[in-house]
């Protein structure tokens, strides 16, 4: 026996693959430790991200053990690796496994390889050059399966299936819905749909990347171009405060695809239905396609000279006449770092602080934090690994589906996810405690959470709490909630949209930071849009400027509540993308001066601007972006602008320039983000602090609650026809709960007439348990909800005919 002591981790073995001796992990498995080390495997089934069934066979190898070879090649996915074993991925036997197993798979196959959408970047394609037979010893007849209506998203052509059941372990492990399955058995196994309606999955579209054939392929896409015509640019989706990382491909200068990008910080590999089909909306009829003034009542285009010097002297006007006060500015969340700093350096060179873009915020009374940005205090990555986690009035299955799938692993994990929103939502997610509260409760349960943390922790208890709860006792859905939090080794409180249109919305943030700070745990803003935290470090808002300085604008709602006589917008449609779309309808109907950025022809902005200027938007423009967490992405322009739009860092440039303001001179964008790095400096996500605790005050009811559709969000989604095909596009629908159907005499599919800020509209009822009594659920982002009051406010409810 031999004295050699060994010097191996124990959590380590020594295998040897292809002559190679290799030292990786106990329980990997061996196509693993040879995807770690640059060995290739052929595979069809296997995936890194999803659980190996050795169906394909694939990836069977040669192994030896203890100088005996196994009795048969083994699948290379599910067998571990062991100390001293000998894996020979190309031996004579692993070959003719690998050859024989191609030539069965090829059997049935219906070899369309011309005109299928998957040719040229096919895993079936590529592995049949090297294991494939030239010629066919198949005569019979092949099988043809009928193709599965998977919805708008997806197409199928299922005789092209090898039944590798990617998708289905993906929908089922990933995903959360199972929405696919296995039928019948054999040579007549065939995907299908478990219940004959489609996928839904906010994540559906990559089962498309999975496929390793073109069984499942892009709808919007198809047929549009091949493969190899296409380049590829890295870019980040706009649509929520993650960023995911993605490939644009087009051809010449025509964006035909988005995919995703694979950044394990991020968005690991994976990308939200949102994110992959949004592209369709840079090609919308109702793009924006050239500059227009208005004379009168009648709109004229004209060259940009033109339009830049109308907008220059429609604001100068009323700066001249009614002082810097008078002019406001609104920001969409999702414009780009440089965009946002240049829009606020103009607006304050002109003598105004009034910039916002929180354009969906219901309260301001916690005003700007001096330093840092509302995000996470911890890591994207790090949600997956949380014992626990409170989600404070959001649902981030809608607003931010790879946060939402980074939750659904740590509670597959066991970790304990708890929601406190006033309407329950169709989680993904095993919530450990589903707390759904009138909208007036959701500050008094936090507080009582908070309660719940002093009185087991012996801290003392915040003495604003008993402006909430007074003396009463938590009750046991908080305890519960405190428990977990204090259970937890890793713990995060987050808060969402539903927070954030609360009209108590600074007393949620302020208890959620007291009780994160209590329970020691991270805290987190999941905010709407994609560059919330860009608007405050660019200082696009009014309490503050880039430089850190204070200042003293008026926010998002006083804005429109005290009207401006003069507005620049930038990216928004008003009556889609903000708290109170009635009251912004009016205050820029009665404005003398109304300058509008936008990529699309908005019924609003027509209505009530007075100069449109056509920008770019996705893959037009380069920029960046600002994250959750702090990361700056930035993205470089790949296709070329609609008609005569332009980029809105540039348009914003030259009207500078026209309005004489100096040090407007940058030549790039590049410029102008390493001028924000170097006024700004570096900042990290704030949390509320313990000072200024908000005063408790009543919440009206009946109240209208309501956050934009998943597809309602921004106007690049809005205007992409495949997304508002799908289901989770949103309907008008007046969701109320059942008691207070029956007071009003309201049955399923009703016609109510709901009435908001002065406007109505009438839609059809549908009576719902997931909607507590005294509000109603009326979704935002949608044709026939748009221009209401705020997202959360008081509103009456009737049915249709009553007083005509």
């Amino acid at each position: 026996m031999s004295a050699e002591v060994k010097t191996q981790a124990p959590e380590t073995v020594t295998v040897e693959i292809d002559g190679r001796a290799i030292e990786a992990p106990k329980g990997a498995s061996i196509i693993a430790v040879a995807d770690e080390h640059g060995i290739d495997i052929p595979r069809f089934c296997y995936h890194s991200k999803l659980s190996a069934p050795a169906n394909c066979r694939m990836c069977l190898v040669d192994v030896e053990m203890g100088g005996r070879p196994a009795p048969k090649p083994l699948p290379a996915c599910i067998t571990t690796v062991a100390d001293g074993m000998v894996v020979r991925t190309a031996s004579e036997r692993a070959l003719k496994a690998q050859k024989g197993v191609m030539e069965f798979l090829l059997i049935n196959h219906p070899l369309d390889c011309p005109i299928c959408d998957q040719g040229g970047e096919c895993e079936l394609q590529d592995l049949a050059l090297g294991y494939g037979r030239s010629v066919s010893r198949f005569v019979e007849r092949k099988r043809v399966v009928k193709d599965e209506n998977l919805g708008p998203l997806i197409a199928t052509e299922m005789t092209r299936c090898i039944h590798c059941t990617r998708c289905v372990r993906f929908l089922d492990e990933v995903a959360g819905t199972s929405e696919l399955g296995a039928m019948f058995r054999g040579e007549h196994t065939e995907i299908s749909t478990l219940v004959g309606s489609g996928v839904h999955s906010e994540l559906s579209g990559n089962v498309i990347d999975l496929c390793p054939v073109g069984a499942l392929t892009s709808r919007p896409y198809r047929f549009s171009a091949r493969s190899w015509e296409m380049l590829s640019h890295p870019g980040v989706a706009p649509h929520d405060c993650l960023g995911s990382n993605i490939d644009l491909h087009q051809v010449r200068g025509t964006v035909k695809r988005v995919v995703p990008r694979d950044n394990e910080a991020i968005n690991e590999c994976w990308i939200s239905d949102r994110d992959r089909f949004s592209y369709e909306g840079i090609y919308s009829a109702e793009r924006l396609a050239a500059p227009q003034i208005r004379e009168g009542d009648t709109w004229h285009t004209v060259d940009w000279q033109t339009a830049i010097e109308a907008a220059a002297n429609g604001l100068r006007d009323v700066v001249a006449q009614h002082g810097g006060d008078a002019l406001g500015a609104l920001v969409s969340p999702s414009a780009s770092l440089e965009e946002m700093y240049l829009t606020a350096r103009i607006v304050r060179a002109l003598g105004s602080d009034h910039i916002d873009t929180r354009l969906r915020r219901g309260d301001f009374r916690d005003g700007v934090a001096g330093d840092g940005f509302p995000g996470l205090t911890g890591s994207i990555a790090g949600l997956e690994a949380v014992d626990a986690a409170l989600i404070v009035g959001g649902y981030p299955r809608h607003e931010q589906p790879l946060a939402n799938h980074r939750l659904r692993k740590a509670a597959i994990r066991g970790g304990a996810i708890m929601a406190l929103n006033p309407r329950g939502f169709d989680w993904n997610i095993d919530l450990a405690v589903d707390a759904v509260v009138p909208v007036g409760e959701m500050a008094r349960t936090l507080a009582a959470v908070v309660r719940a943390v002093a009185g087991r922790t012996g801290q003392a208890e915040p003495e604003a709490l008993a402006g909430w709860i007074g003396d009463e006792a938590p009750d046991a859905q908080a305890t519960a909630m405190a428990g977990h939090l204090l259970d937890a080794d890793n713990a995060v409180v987050l808060t969402g949209g539903l927070a954030e249109a609360h009209p108590a919305g600074a007393e949620l943030r302020w208890l959620a930071g007291r009780l994160a700070a209590m329970t020691q745990t991270d805290y987190g803003e999941l905010t709407d849009g994609s560059n919330t935290a860009g608007g405050w470090i660019a200082g696009a808002v009014p309490g503050r400027r880039a430089d850190g300085q204070a200042a003293s604008g008026l926010d998002a709602r006083a804005m429109v509540t005290r009207p401006r006589r003069g507005y620049l917008l930038n990216g928004i449609e008003p009556e889609h993308d903000h708290f109170d779309g009635a009251a912004t309808i009016e205050a820029l109907a009665h404005a003398d001066c109304v300058v509008a950025m936008a990529a699309y022809d908005s019924p609003a902005l027509r209505a009530r601007a007075d100069v449109l200027l056509p920008v770019a938007t996705l893959g037009e423009t380069a920029g960046t972006l600002v994250n959750a967490e702090g990361q700056w992405q930035t993205f470089a322009g790949c296709a070329k602008p609609q008609g005569d739009a332009r980029p809105g860092w540039r348009v914003l440039r030259v009207l500078a320039n026209v309005l004489e303001l100096d040090g407007f001179h940058y030549q790039a964008p590049d410029e102008i983000h390493h001028e924000i790095r170097a006024v700004a400096g570096e900042a990290k996500a704030a949390t509320p602090t313990a000072d200024g605790a908000p005063t408790p005050q009543p919440v009206e009811e009946m109240l209208r609650v309501g956050w934009p559709a998943m597809f309602g969000g921004d106007p690049l989604v809005r205007h992409a026809p495949s997304l508002q095909a799908s289901v989770h596009a949103g309907e008008a629908v007046v969701e109320i709960a059942p008691a207070d159907a029956e007071r009003l005499g309201v049955a399923d599919g009703d016609l109510v007439v709901v009435e908001q800020a002065g406007v109505t509209r009438t839609l059809p009822a549908r009576p719902s348990n997931q909607v507590p009594a005294g509000s109603f659920w009326l979704a935002a982002g949608l044709i026939h909800s748009e221009g209401l009051g705020g997202l959360i406010g008081p509103a009456t409810l009737r049915v249709d005919g009553d007083g005509e």
